[in-house]
C-alpha cells in the first residue's frame, strides 16, 4: 500500500459526481417503523455516524463558512457521506460530494482507451484551484479489483495526475482521510486474523480516541526525534537500516488540524484517521542498509520475505517470494524515476489500537509500529512528487535514536 498526499480528486477514473438528491436512499437510512427488522439490526452502523460527521466537520477539519469542501467515498458509507455534506452546509460551507466503487475503477481500464491515461486531467486541475477542504472515506471493498490491469496503465494514469496533487499541496488544502489502510472490510479482517466485528470495533475505537491525549503524545515523540541525528532500525527478520534525520521537519497526525497546522500549511494540514503517527522525510541520500518485510500482499496475492537493499538513499536491490511478488515488482519497474528513493520514517503512537501479531502484518498507527517506504514523500515533508509509493510495515522492530532506544521490539519507550 502507498500513501499519496492527495486522497480525493486526483484519480479521475474512480469518481462520479452525484446530484444533490440521489435517486435512491441507502439501505441503512432509518425509516419510520416501530422496531427495526433483523436485517436492519445486523447492518446497524458500528459507530454513531451523526456524531462522527459532526466531529470531522467541526473539530478535525475545522470547516467554516465559505469553505469549498470536497467529500468522497463509496456507497457503503452513504449515510456518513450524507451527514458530512449536510453538516458542512450547516456551517455555511459549500460541499461537493463524489462517490467511487471498485467496479467503476475496474470498468475504466476495461472500456476507456489507453491513450486517455496520460491525458491532462483538466477537470481535476480546475477543481483543485477551488477546494479548501477535502474529506475522503476509504471506498474499496476488495483488494484485488485491479488485478490484471497493466502496470504501465497504472503508472501512466498516476503520472498524469501528479500536478493535481502538487496543486493541493501548494494551496495547503486541509485534508482528512478516513481509513488509513485499516477500514474494517471482510478481507482486511482476515488479513489481521480477526473477525470483521472485532476489526470494526478496534477501528472505530481508534477513530474516536482522545485526540488531546494523542496530540500530547505526538508532540513528545516529535520533540525527541527532532532533536536527534540518526535512527537505526533493526528487526529479528533481518532488517538493519540507518538513516539521518537531523534538521528535518517532523509532522504529527494526531486527529486534529489545529490553527498552528493551518499556519504551517503543506503536509501539516493532512490528517489520517485512525490517527496516531509521527513522521518525516529524512535527509536524502542517507538511507543505508536492508529492510525485510516478512509478509505483505499485492492485489490480494501474498508476498513473503520482501528484502530491499538501500545504498546512499536509493533502492538498489529487491527480492522476495510468494505469488504477489512478481506483480509488485512489475508495478515498480513500470514506474518512472523517483520510485527508488528512500522516502520516509513513520512511528505509530496510538495506544488504543492493536492487531494480533500472528499475521505478521503491520499498520500505520499502532504504538511502537515502524513504517518506512520509497517514492512519494510530499505528505511527509519531502519533495518527491512521483505518484508511486511503496510502504513497508515493520512490526516488532527496535529503533535507536543516536544510540538511545526509543522503540524496543515494537514497544514505544517515549
Amino acid at each position: 500500500m502507498s500513501r499519496i498526499l492527495l486522497k480525493v480528486v486526483c484519480l479521475i477514473a474512480t469518481l462520479m459526481l452525484l446530484s444533490c438528491q440521489p435517486a435512491e436512499p441507502p439501505s441503512n437510512v432509518a425509516e419510520k417503523r416501530t422496531s427495526p427488522t433483523p436485517e436492519e439490526t445486523k447492518k446497524a452502523p458500528a459507530t454513531d455516524l451523526e456524531a462522527l460527521s459532526n466531529r470531522l466537520v467541526t473539530q478535525v477539519a475545522g470547516i467554516k463558512e465559505g469553505d469549498i469542501v470536497f467529500i468522497s467515498g463509496g456507497v457503503r458509507d452513504f449515510e456518513l457521506l450524507e451527514n458530512l455534506t449536510t453538516d458542512a452546509r450547516r456551517v455555511g460551507a459549500h460541499p461537493l460530494l463524489t462517490v467511487s466503487s471498485d467496479r467503476m475503477a475496474k470498468k475504466y481500464y476495461e472500456t476507456v482507451p489507453e491513450k486517455y491515461d496520460s491525458q491532462s486531467p483538466e477537470l481535476d486541475l480546475k477543481l483543485a484551484t477551488m477546494a479548501t477542504v477535502a474529506i475522503s472515506v476509504d471506498a474499496n471493498e476488495t483488494e484485488d479489483f485491479l488485478s490484471g490491469v497493466s502496470p504501465a496503465r497504472l503508472a501512466a494514469l498516476g503520472k498524469a495526475n501528479e500536478p493535481v496533487g502538487d496543486l493541493y499541496l501548494k494551496r495547503s488544502v486541509r485534508q482528512v482521510s478516513v481509513g488509513n489502510g485499516l477500514y474494517p472490510t471482510e478481507w482486511r479482517a482476515k488479513r489481521y486474523a480477526m473477525s470483521q466485528d472485532e476489526l470494526a470495533k478496534a477501528f472505530w475505537s481508534a477513530v474516536n480516541t482522545d485526540y488531546s491525549a494523542l496530540q500530547a503524545s505526538g508532540e513528545r515523540v516529535k520533540s525527541a526525534l527532532a532533536a536527534g541525528k540518526e535512527v537505526h532500525i533493526t528487526n529479528p527478520n533481518g532488517t538493519d537500516l540507518k538513516v539521518r534525520i537531523e534538521g528535518r521537519p517532523f509532522f504529527v497526525s494526531d486527529g486534529i488540524i489545529s490553527a498552528e497546522d493551518v499556519q504551517k500549511g503543506g503536509p501539516a494540514v493532512s490528517v489520517y484517521l485512525p490517527a496516531g503517527e509521527v513522521y518525516c522525510a529524512p535527509i536524502p541520500g542517507t538511507a543505508e542498509g536492508k529492510v525485510v518485510v516478512s509478509r505483505d500482499f499485492y492485489q490480494g496475492k501474498e508476498i513473503t520475505d520482501l528484502t530491499l537493499t538501500f545504498v546512499a538513499g536509493k533502492l538498489t536491490s529487491m527480492t522476495g517470494s510468494g505469488p504477489g511478488f512478481a506483480g509488485s515488482k512489475a508495478q515498480y519497474d513500470a514506474t518512472g524515476d523517483g520510485k527508488e528513493l528512500f522516502a520516509f520514517v513513520d512511528l505509530g503512537i496510538n495506544p488504543s489500537f492493536s492487531v494480533p501479531s500472528a499475521g505478521k502484518l503491520g499498520n500505520w498507527i499502532q504504538a511502537g509500529m515502524v513504517t518506512v517506504g520509497t517514492g512519494n514523500n510530499t505528505w511527509a515533508g519531502g519533495d518527491n512528487k512521483i505518484s508511486y509509493g511503496m510502504t513497508n510495515y515493520l512490526p516488532g522492530s527496535t529503533v535507536n535514536l543516536d544510540g538511545k532506544t526509543i522503540v524496543e521490539k515494537g514497544v514505544l519507550k517515549l
